[in-house]
């Protein structure tokens, strides 16, 4: 399991907005690209993106639903990377002082990630997640400045 936090100098309100805004996603989260809105509103439970993640040579495309929305609190995704497996990506939004500490947690949960999870995975995951939070902290503190970036409609609709 890969666990890592940051204190983000904006409140939990600000931060939840930038993960509320489906058309940042792939500027804070490491490799993706070409996100698309696939079913629901997100973040709203059951919502879903669709997007591309490379990892060296190999690109893959990934379906990302929403398990839990607690808004300016809690976060909870499942990443679907296909043959690879799925994994529970967790994001906790805890206030601290007039900032927010994030705590990231993910871990396989579902096929040949969950049978290959060791530590060196994890050490791989410690060093994405150091720069994802990063990003968001980033985004996150450069909000003000920035209007919100519509991903589109979901299929369908």
């Amino acid at each position: 399991m890969a666990v890592r936090h940051r204190l983000i100098h904006k409140s939990p309100e600000a931060v939840w907005d930038v993960l509320c805004d489906a058309g940042r996603f792939e500027e804070w989260v490491v490799g993706t690209s070409r996100v698309e809105a696939d079913e629901g509103r997100w973040p709203e439970l059951g919502a879903t993106l669709r997007y591309e993640i490379t990892i060296g040579p190999v690109t893959l495309r990934n379906r990302t639903v929403v398990r839990r929305s607690e808004p300016n609190t809690a976060l909870e995704l499942e990443a679907d990377s296909g043959a690879l497996g799925t994994a529970r990506i967790a994001m906790e939004l805890r206030p601290w002082g007039e900032h927010t500490l994030l705590i990231l947690d993910e871990h396989p949960l579902r096929g040949p990630g969950g049978a290959l999870h060791n530590g060196l995975l994890d050490a791989a995951l410690q060093v994405r997640h150091r720069a994802m939070l990063r990003r968001l902290a980033r985004l996150c503190e450069a909000a003000d400045e920035r209007s919100r970036t519509p991903v589109g409609h979901p299929r369908g609709a």
